[in-house]
């Protein structure tokens, strides 16, 4: 009788605790990464194109895996010139043709839909090199649709890439970052 009753138990809830593990599929057209750096003489706006991304979370443990990558060189901020130097000598796309997140871990609760304000942590890979780093993120559920937004500031220089600077046209050693992420969740 006992064994009846803990096999009971599981059985009711297996259903939630399985509805609480869910994948964001993230949707590469939908989906952009701005930058924003500051020079001497003009804010530089640029946006990345996201190559792929994939999150598995569960809202029961506060463990994530997967990742969202962007193309290195697809960045465009409206001068050719400009976009060529970024994509030669500062992020070295040659070498280099991806950047990525890969959230390990957050703190906050994911609601079952509308907002949600978490805190992620993970690994962003620049150059082929690994940072840990911990960002908000706005998360917003909808049925299977679901958005995931953060605001990021890259200390670039710190991190290894080419300052553009030159003559009296100086850049700032960081650089502003959006992320918006737009997809599906699939259980």
């Amino acid at each position: 009788m006992k064994s009846f009753a803990v096999f009971a138990l599981a059985v009711t809830l297996a259903p939630t605790a399985f509805a609480q593990h869910q994948t964001f599929v993230v949707n590469p057209d939908a989906s952009e990464v701005k930058m924003t750096l500051k020079t001497t003489h003009e804010l530089v706006n640029g946006t990345f194109h996201v190559q792929s991304g994939s999150i598995e979370f569960d809202r029961s443990i506060p463990k994530m895996s997967g990742s969202v990558v962007v193309l290195a060189g697809s960045g465009k901020t409206g001068n050719d010139s400009r976009d060529k130097k970024m994509n030669k000598d500062i992020l070295e796309v040659e070498q280099h043709a991806t950047v990525s997140f890969e959230p390990k871990t957050y703190t906050g609760a994911i609601a079952p839909s509308g907002d949600s304000t978490i805190q992620v942590t993970g690994i962003f890979t620049l150059l082929g090199t690994p940072h840990e780093i911990t960002l908000p993120m706005l998360v917003h559920l909808d049925g299977t649709s679901a958005t995931a937004k953060a605001h990021l500031v890259v200390p670039y220089v710190q991190w290894g890439l080419k300052n553009p600077s030159f003559l009296i046209w100086k850049a700032e050693n960081d650089v502003a970052i959006e992320l918006n992420l737009v997809g599906m969740i699939s259980r």
